[in-house]
């Protein structure tokens, strides 16, 4: 069904915000596609509608954590800034605490073993990221591609834009369990891929590839030379599974039981709610570590990956990581480690809200996108994906913000698939019911007759 189809009929009903508003609004920013509309984007959209309209917003286009910031991370950051720390320079290589608790963590939490001296502190994941398309693409001249499984994370391909690197993806929808091969082989073959990035719980879909298919990333990434960069963001937020048991299976799933080609990426962000420090950290496997490449000698004169990621790029990008801020991750990972802090049990509220939302969003005639883990439902968490029948990414998103609902089209994700990503990161519990009364007013508007 069209947009202007559906504008008719709203245009002769009642809704929460006046749809003349959002449209001058939408056209302000010039935007001739909404499905195209960036998160920040939106997010201005939906703030500028507010503040004229009057009308709250219930704001799901941003992931952004809603928690208070762990207090053990506060408490050290405050004690090393009260100590003076924040006038030196921080090592490149980052803190010394921080690298060997980094290492204890992905052995507690994930069962694998990685030297201290490749847990390397970032600022923040997206700098994790940029800091290894920058590395991989530059290992061999032939390989001058970086491979999305997607959906993905939008500013990821981004990063890639503004370094004017080369990029492919796939939306892993129809290429779940075995299919998984066969299409990321397709793209293997042809000589070109230098890295494949994923992220695992997924944003925006929030599927979980599984061992199988982790095991097949593994495989494929040996036999063809490419280097993983998994992308742990939400790390161990599948909360269909108690993961928080330090040094106890279950573990977070990954691909480094199966190749020796990773890079983990993990933030401080989401696990602990301390996205404002702008702290991650990069771990780098003992054999990717110690690897020379031609194109890395050829570029500076010699180096391994790890060397390279470290005391070239890193340091041409920030001189380090915020000092403080390690303080503060070292004692977080320390306490997980210790058994002492469950980071998971404060997240998990994240999975309550989804379950609240989607069952308020299924009864009024939406749908879940990405639904499945192969046989299994999809996991609650942080975000979570939804169709209405007969509307487009576009004509959804924009059709929500009539009803002060703000959400990312599922195109600026990679995904093949017409829906929205939708964050439960800024839900408050006064608007379970506003949303409730939304979506009536919404279904009514908008069912088919």
């Amino acid at each position: 069904m069209s947009q202007n189809k559906f504008r008719n009929t709203i245009d002769m009903k009642h809704t929460p915000i006046n749809c003349e508003l959002i449209d001058q609004t939408i056209q302000e920013f010039q935007i001739t596609d909404f499905s195209k509309a960036t998160i920040r984007e939106v997010k201005a959209i939906a703030s500028k509608a507010e503040a004229q309209s009057g009308v709250e917003f219930i704001k799901m286009e941003m992931g952004v954590p809603g928690l208070p910031p762990c207090a053990v991370g506060v408490k050290a950051e405050v004690e090393a800034l009260q100590k003076g720390i924040a006038s030196l320079y921080p090592d490149i290589n980052g803190l010394p605490a921080l690298k060997e608790e980094a290492s204890k963590f992905i052995k507690a939490f994930m069962n694998i073993d990685i030297s201290y001296e490749g847990c390397v502190p970032v600022t923040g994941s997206m700098q994790g990221t940029y800091a290894s398309f920058l590395t991989c693409s530059q290992c061999d001249e032939q390989k001058d591609t970086i491979l999305f499984i997607d959906p993905g994370f939008p500013v990821q391909k981004q990063q890639l834009v503004v370094m004017g690197q080369k990029y492919e993806t796939f939306d892993v929808y129809d290429y779940r369990g075995e299919k998984l091969k066969d299409k990321l082989e397709s793209y293997l073959q042809k000589g070109n891929i230098s890295a494949i990035i994923y992220s695992n719980p997924n944003n925006p879909s929030w599927i979980c590839l599984n061992d199988e298919e982790l095991q097949i990333i593994g495989q494929l990434a040996t036999k063809y030379d490419v280097i993983v960069l998994e992308d742990l963001a939400y790390f161990a937020m599948d909360f269909r599974t108690d993961l928080s048991s330090p040094y106890q299976p279950p573990y977070q799933p990954s691909v480094a039981h199966y190749t020796d080609n990773y890079v983990l990426l993990i933030s401080g962000s989401k696990a602990f709610s301390y996205a404002g420090q702008r702290i991650g950290v990069s771990c780098i496997s003992d054999k990717l570590y110690h690897r020379t490449y031609p194109g890395l000698t050829k570029r500076y004169g010699g180096g391994t990956f790890g060397t390279v990621f470290i005391h070239r790029v890193l340091y041409a990008l920030s001189s380090g990581t915020s000092h403080s801020a390690q303080y503060a991750m070292a004692a977080m990972l320390k306490a997980a480690n210790a058994g002492e802090y469950n980071f998971l049990k404060e997240v998990k509220v994240y999975g309550d809200r989804a379950r609240r939302l989607k069952d308020i969003f299924l009864r009024h005639g939406f749908y879940l996108v990405y639904d499945k883990d192969l046989d299994n439902p999809v996991a609650d968490g942080f975000y979570f994906t939804i169709g209405y029948p007969g509307m487009t990414s576009g004509e959804l998103a924009k059709e929500l913000m009539y009803y002060g609902v703000s959400a990312i089209s599922l195109v600026t994700t990679g995904s093949s698939q017409e829906g929205l990503r939708a964050c439960t990161s800024f839900i408050q519990d006064h608007q379970y019911d506003q949303l409730e009364e939304r979506m009536t007013l919404f279904e009514k508007n908008n069912s088919k007759k």
